[in-house]
């Protein structure tokens, strides 16, 4: 049997009108000083592929619009809700009052396996991925509820933000949406 690539026209895609309205995945992204525009503009696209609830856009991390988040978002920073704060212990601060278990991305002691992380459905989460070069600042780590990390088994042993985004989003959105 032959498969055929579907059409942009096939694909009933949602407007980013409808997509403010559907029932969105409970999770909360928080980019903590991220210096590339084309990560953040990924990193949109990925949020709106899962229906994310909202990104935070902390420290240096660029605001749209801007030609070079929009050329990778391809329209997701219309879409996803987004807001900037000059803090991201703040924005913890106010997730952990909203009642959000705070994960932060990066590799740590006592770190949870990414394979191994259990998640509960309905329960809200706020996932925090660091600089390119830097990682997840070391207060932002300590204030967190868990570190999490992406096992990996080559040389590297790093991974471009953006794909982490990707990884992780589609884990915690399978996992959430297996019930």
């Amino acid at each position: 049997m032959k498969n055929r690539k579907l059409k942009n026209s096939e694909l009933e895609r949602i407007s980013p009108s409808e997509f403010k309205e559907v029932k969105k995945t409970p999770i909360i992204v928080v980019l903590d000083n991220i210096r590339s525009l084309n990560n953040i503009g990924s990193v949109f696209r990925t949020a709106d592929a899962f229906l994310i609830e909202k990104i935070y856009l902390c420290g240096i991390t660029a605001t749209p619009p801007h030609k070079d988040i929009t050329k990778t978002a391809l329209g997701a920073t219309e879409s996803v809700a987004w807001e900037y704060a000059k803090d991201t212990l703040s924005v913890i601060q106010k997730l952990k009052e909203d009642r959000a278990e705070i994960l932060a991305i990066e590799q740590a002691e006592n770190s949870v396996s990414l394979l191994n992380l259990s998640v509960t459905p309905q329960k809200k989460y706020a996932l925090i991925f660091g600089n390119e070069v830097k990682g997840v600042s070391q207060e932002v780590v300590s204030a967190s509820d868990q570190v999490v990390e992406i096992p990996q088994y080559g040389t590297k042993h790093s991974l471009n933000i953006s794909v982490s985004a990707g990884v992780v989003l589609w884990d915690l959105f399978s996992k959430l949406n297996r019930n």
